[in-house]
């Protein structure tokens, strides 16, 4: 087995028990991820938008 193909395995391993006993900080963790993601859409989104106009 390649390091790679360990890593992957130990981040997934790490990810299933992060969710399993610690759901509230797993969802916390996830609803920032997904509002940053969120906020450079809209920042992308914006300056295309001011480069069109």
């Amino acid at each position: 087995m390649t390091v790679k193909k360990t890593l992957t395995y130990a981040a997934w391993a790490f990810l299933i028990y992060f969710i399993a006993f610690r759901p509230q900080a797993a969802a916390s963790v996830a609803q920032g991820l997904l509002g940053l993601i969120g906020a450079l859409g809209k920042g992308f989104g914006d300056f295309f938008s001011k480069l069109v106009t």
